[in-house]
């Protein structure tokens, strides 16, 4: 991923947050040569020796996981609000731009089973089941249910090795157009629009 020096993000912390309130996320290899896709939610997690690791899952029947070697490097793009920017909110002309926020982890796969795929599957439930009410998990479900779905899907964990991250949030405009920005955004009847203003407030509070 291309960054401009001006919208390197480092601030580690920041981005474990962003992985975790973004986790729905984008695994992308090679299947047969092409670029492939797969979106599905993942887990930020630890194994045993304390290394970062991101854990999910895929469908059996998706050829991706086949295409894979195991300790192969993928990619995997976590993406959160981005907004258009008029450049009609600017004090002298210019062009139109894009703000947004992202996230590239590159790292070494694994395949998971057994009980290392339950672990994943259990942490994946109970993590966005917390504060819901009626709240479900794997341990209440019946064990041939768990099962028959089990058979179903491939459980892989990514070490992660290499962070990229984009958080591109006008950085590069005076205070002036700055403010406008942050206030036309705020004005904005959509909702990303609105999150991107309160990410730019965070880097530089009016």
């Amino acid at each position: 991923m291309y960054i401009h020096p001006k919208n390197t993000w480092e601030n580690e912390p920041e981005i474990i947050e962003f992985i975790k309130k973004n986790a729905f996320a984008t695994l992308v290899s090679q299947v047969e040569g092409k670029p492939w896709a797969t979106h599905i939610p993942f887990v930020l997690d630890q194994d045993g020796e304390g290394n970062p690791i991101l854990s999910g899952h895929v469908a059996r029947a998706n050829p991706q996981w086949r295409s894979i070697p195991d300790q192969q490097e993928v990619l995997v793009i976590f993406q959160g609000p981005h907004a258009y920017i008029s450049s009609s909110w600017y004090n002298h002309e210019n062009v139109p731009t894009w703000n947004y926020l992202a996230v590239h982890v590159y790292g070494k796969i694994r395949f998971i089973e057994g009980e290392e795929l339950m672990h994943h599957l259990k942490s994946l439930v109970n993590t966005y089941e917390t504060g819901r009410p009626n709240r479900v998990s794997v341990e209440t479900m019946s064990e041939a249910y768990v099962q028959s779905q089990v058979r179903a899907l491939v459980g892989f964990e990514v070490k992660i090795e290499e962070v990229k991250a984009s958080a591109k949030l006008s950085q590069n405009r005076d205070d002036v157009n700055y403010q406008n920005i942050v206030k036309k955004l705020d004005e904005s009847p959509f909702p990303l629009d609105k999150e991107i203003a309160e990410e730019m407030r965070k880097i530089r509070p009016l």
